[in-house]
């Protein structure tokens, strides 16, 4: 494999590109949740940071839309700002095409203009936006079981105090019950929703039964959250007023734009965006950081003590393959398998369409062992929102008012489920890096490589709900499976994995490619092996494992 430069920039030629030269300032590339957590483990250990980052942010009519729904009582919000506020989703019984927040597709815009992606059956996408894809992730915080990294060179044990460290920045809401068992809180503050009633509803049948879907390997509790719930003892927190999947018009979900603002409090804080970064390299002064001014394309070079990348899968993989000239080499993105699922409940719940409520996920369920290789399967229960009976209406298409009687019966029984297993049992994503020999532009091809035995696991364990339907108190609708192209769940990684001895497209424990000393992939990139459960906290605890640890390490001589 190619070895990056080892040959110092001149001090001159970076001045004259327009960066920085600081040999004390660590850099941190993208703002996103791995971002943010490596950069508040770097300043806590008393380092400089300067985080580096395209920064594309809502539009301003947008803006206006979502202050104007702020200002006012849910009530009052009109069909027009209600239908520009929902535009563009289009839901059906799949999913969203794309989930986009406020009506907008910031979250994903000028990323294929600025990194060359070509998507070839995958639907993994990267993130150019300030807080990158936490502004359109559904805010589900679970962390791994020791089982499911059985094959990476840390322990759950390594993460532990992380977990806990980056909850300060995300929140969470969320409550004691029998999920604790297997799957820590890790903090002992939190807030708590309401659960909807079709949600109270499941969870009462499975408490009556619990002792025996834990034989069955099925554990159940309310979700866990990066929102901002409620607290007896204060007012504030989350409103109910459905609008969850478009986007909190109060902020109560978090993204990482929010721990941006409050790390620019800190004084060795700063933060630049409109760059985009291309490559990384090292020299016997430091880290070197080489990218381009978005507007202007002007090229540009920033000069510090250490360099942390955490733009994403994708551009991450990409800034590591172009760092190694490594053109035509295959590098394998992990993924979790996505599957929707509807659920009818067996009873169903009157009025749930006009309910108020929160409509992120309501529910956890957590199987063990469903495909026999003692790996876990992580389900998301949401009850009605307004996605689901937008997508329930669109079924009878021209005879759902005619047949409004049982639209309105399907939509207070159904729910949906959200299910991923092991990558292990999923499909992956070929990544590689060419070059057109004409114009000597870069590109990135993404394929996905389908496993044959991933949507069988997937089959097998909806098989397994249907058994248990009667003590889950929903009955799965296998017919209606939708089992997703690669990269779809958004849970990928591990183009890099981590090694305890790194050669190839290999890191080592603190996310360096072999013979680098000073330059850190951080985020999902260096993930063995992608777990079932949420994908974002774990990696926000990775990447504040890694700063905490190369902040205590002394450069070499």
């Amino acid at each position: 494999m190619p070895k990056i430069s080892t040959q110092p920039e001149s001090q001159g030629r970076t001045q004259a590109r327009g960066g920085l030269s600081d040999p004390e300032l660590c850099y941190v590339i993208g703002s996103g949740p791995a971002a943010v957590a490596c950069a508040k483990a770097l300043l806590d250990a008393g380092r400089r940071v300067r985080m580096l980052d395209a920064g594309l942010t809502l539009e301003p009519d947008r803006v206006s839309l979502v202050e104007k729904l702020k200002r006012s009582h849910r009530e009052e919000w009109t069909p027009a700002e209600l239908a520009a506020y929902q535009a563009g989703m289009n839901p059906d019984v799949g999913g969203v095409p794309l989930k986009l927040v406020y009506g907008s597709d910031f979250a994903y815009r000028e990323a294929n203009e600025h990194l060359g992606v070509h998507y070839n059956n995958v639907g993994l996408r990267p993130s150019l936006a300030k807080g990158g894809l936490s502004n359109v992730w559904g805010a589900a915080m679970m962390p791994f079981l020791a089982g499911d990294i059985d094959d990476w060179p840390i322990k759950l044990s390594a993460l532990a105090p992380h977990y806990s460290a980056v909850l300060q920045l995300s929140g969470l809401a969320a409550c004691r019950d029998h999920l604790e068992e297997l799957f820590p809180l890790y903090t002992d503050k939190f807030t708590e929703l309401l659960p909807s009633r079709q949600s109270q509803q499941l969870l009462a049948s499975m408490e009556r039964r619990r002792e025996a879907l834990a034989r069955a390997g099925l554990r159940f509790g309310r979700s866990r959250l990066a929102v901002r719930g409620n607290l007896p003892s204060s007012d504030g927190g989350c409103t109910y007023c459905r609008l969850c999947m478009y986007g909190c018009p109060y902020g109560y979900i978090y993204t990482s734009a929010d721990s941006v603002s409050q790390l620019l409090n800190n004084s060795s804080f700063s933060y630049q965006s409109g760059v985009i970064i291309e490559q990384v390299r090292e020299s016997s002064q430091g880290a070197e950081v080489l990218g381009y001014d978005k507007a202007t394309l002007q090229p540009l070079a920033w000069q510090g003590s250490r360099a942390f990348l955490a733009a994403g899968t994708i551009a991450t993989t990409r800034i590591l393959l172009r760092s190694l000239a490594a053109y035509d080499q295959t590098a394998w993105l992990k993924d979790s398998q996505y599957f929707l699922v509807p659920l009818m409940l067996l009873r169903k719940v009157r009025g749930a369409t006009r309910e108020w409520l929160h409509a992120l996920s309501q529910l956890f369920l957590e199987i063990s062992d469903p495909c026999g290789s003692g790996t876990s399967a992580h389900i998301q229960i949401y009850s009605n929102n307004d996605l689901i009976s937008q997508a329930v209406a669109a079924t009878f298409g021209p005879l759902q008012r005619p047949l409004g009687f049982l639209v309105r019966d399907l939509q207070e029984r159904l729910l949906v489920a959200q299910g991923f297993i092991h990558s292990r049992h999923s499909s992956r994503i070929a990544v590689c890096l060419k070059q057109d020999k004409t114009t000597g532009k870069d590109h990135l091809e993404l394929r996905a490589e389908l496993n044959p035995l991933a949507r069988k696991a997937v089959r097998t364990l909806v098989s397994k709900l249907c058994r248990h339907a009667w003590s889950i108190g929903a009955m799965p609708l296998p017919v209606m499976l939708k089992v997703a192209e690669p990269g779809r769940s958004f849970h990928s990684g591990g183009s890099f994995p981590m090694s305890t001895e790194p050669r190839g497209f290999q890191t080592d424990l603190l996310g360096r490619p072999p013979g680098w000393e000073r330059i850190h992939a951080v985020d999902a990139t260096v993930f063995p092996s992608i777990p079932a459960t949420t994908i974002t906290f774990s990696a926000m605890a990775n990447a504040h494992r890694i700063g905490s640890e190369a902040a205590r390490q002394e450069l070499p001589t």
